[in-house]
């Protein structure tokens, strides 16, 4: 039976440290990429066409033709799953900004271009059809074996790159802590090698680098008392307070030490006018109190931040930094260095 699009992707969900083998049997760990998931279609048949559904379902083949006409490398009949990454030359890195405009980009001079100056590429880490013929219920040590013999045999190369992976944990914590330095690699996802593949089960393990640092409270949401969530920022090399994203919700006793310590903000704080999503990239927006930009909030976060120095996830707030003074805060920092503490 051949797959056909919309096909539901196999999830991971977020964990703090690595499954035992005990509970999943031996082990896989993959480098966890910072970009959009993807399934990728080859004709099955004479008249078809080659296809890039997202995660959610939709088909945006048409938004990377640099991609499609490198198509015809690829076998019939083939469904991978992977994630889409976009580089930027200019930055010498993978640029999320970059992917984001290149999904968004209409008509065919403006993806033309974009693909020209964004390079795009897919990184294959499943294999859910072969030759036509679905692989679903093949264990993912049997999958894996196919999609490394796909790239063997067919002498694959970019833009598709087959996602690196390793059965050993000590080369994985490594990865964890080294490689996610890079901008673009944000962790590593953890599977069993016994498994099949679960469309739209939530299976896999992932694990996100995060470090620890430090940032100023400008506004929470909640009450004074009971602070619910906490807005942070950083200033910049004019003194200027910046906005670089949010908790997520306080636990009770953290709200109640927050609480105890917030003042609200005087005339001329400098976030005033402005409005705060409630979440990355939404529209949605938050009902904030303002407070004295004074407070030091010590915040664990992950690797993920957008060109505009702003964390896309929420970050955990972990303790209140008395000791510290806000000028004693680092700079605020466009890019991904924003995240260095």
């Amino acid at each position: 039976m051949t797959l056909r699009p919309p096909v539901k992707p196999m999830l991971a969900q977020a964990v703090e440290s690595v499954p035992g083998p005990g509970v999943l049997g031996e082990l896989a760990f993959e480098q966890k990429f910072d970009g959009y998931r993807a399934v990728l279609f080859t004709p099955a048949g004479a008249g078809g066409a080659f296809l890039l559904q997202t995660r959610r379902g939709p088909l945006i083949q048409d938004r990377f033709p640099d991609l499609v006409a490198a198509a015809d490398k690829l076998p019939d009949g083939l469904v991978l799953d992977g994630e889409l990454v976009v580089w930027d030359p200019q930055a010498g890195r993978l640029s999320f900004e970059g992917l984001q405009r290149r999904t968004a980009a209409r008509g065919r001079r403006s993806t033309r271009a974009l693909a020209a100056s964004l390079p795009a590429f897919f990184i294959a880490f499943d294999i859910l059809q072969q030759d036509g013929s679905e692989l679903t219920d093949y264990p993912y040590r049997q999958r894996r074996l196919r999609l490394e013999a796909l790239f063997a045999d067919h002498r694959l190369a970019a833009p598709w790159t087959l996602c690196p992976m390793t059965t050993d944990l000590i080369k994985a914590q490594q990865w964890l802590e080294s490689w996610t330095e890079i901008s673009g690699v944000e962790g590593i996802v953890v599977k069993a090698m016994n498994q099949p593949y679960l469309p739209g089960h939530r299976d896999w393990y992932k694990l996100r680098r995060r470090d620890t640092t430090e940032a100023i409270i400008g506004a929470i949401t909640g009450t004074m008392i009971r602070p619910q969530l906490l807005l942070l920022g950083r200033r910049d090399a004019y003194g200027d307070l910046r906005s670089i994203g949010r908790t997520a919700p306080l636990r009770a006793e953290l709200a109640r030490l927050v609480g105890g310590n917030v003042i609200a903000a005087d005339a001329g704080h400098p976030w005033e006018g402005w409005r705060f999503a409630s979440a990355w990239g939404s529209r949605d927006l938050l009902d904030v109190t303002l407070v004295r930009p004074e407070l030091v909030a010590e915040i664990s976060a992950d690797t993920a931040v957008d060109g505009g120095g702003v964390f896309r996830h929420p970050v955990r707030f972990k303790r209140l930094r008395l000791d510290v003074a806000a000028e004693e805060v680092p700079l605020f920092s466009p890019g991904p260095s924003a995240a260095a503490g």
